[in-house]
């Protein structure tokens, strides 16, 4: 059987992946991609022609106030970790708070 040699990502799962790297667990969150722009004379059939060189320069996430085709809620996809709550002095405490 032949070995994988590319995987194919829509924008939705890309969003996904980096909501989990950077830990965020609210909100709805698409991909952005920030685009650079250069200019280069290029060999054609009939010569050279001017033409436009547009690299991809960084992909990142981009918060949305409503959902949308391309974003992901993120407490969908990496929910919050639940912390244990005890009573203590009659008010609840985080495990991070209470003294031993």
């Amino acid at each position: 059987m032949a070995e994988a040699t590319t995987y194919l990502f829509d924008y939705k799962e890309v969003a996904e992946a980096l909501i989990k790297k950077q830990d965020i667990h609210e909100g709805f969150w698409g991909i952005g991609i920030e685009f650079g722009f250069g200019a280069q004379n290029v060999k054609t059939p009939k010569g050279y022609a001017p033409a436009a060189i547009i690299p991809v320069q960084k992909i990142g996430l981009n918060r949305w106030d409503e959902p949308n085709n391309m974003t992901v809620d993120a407490a969908q996809v990496n929910p919050a970790p639940a912390t244990k709550l005890r009573r203590e002095g009659g008010r609840r405490a985080t495990k991070r708070a209470v003294k031993k």
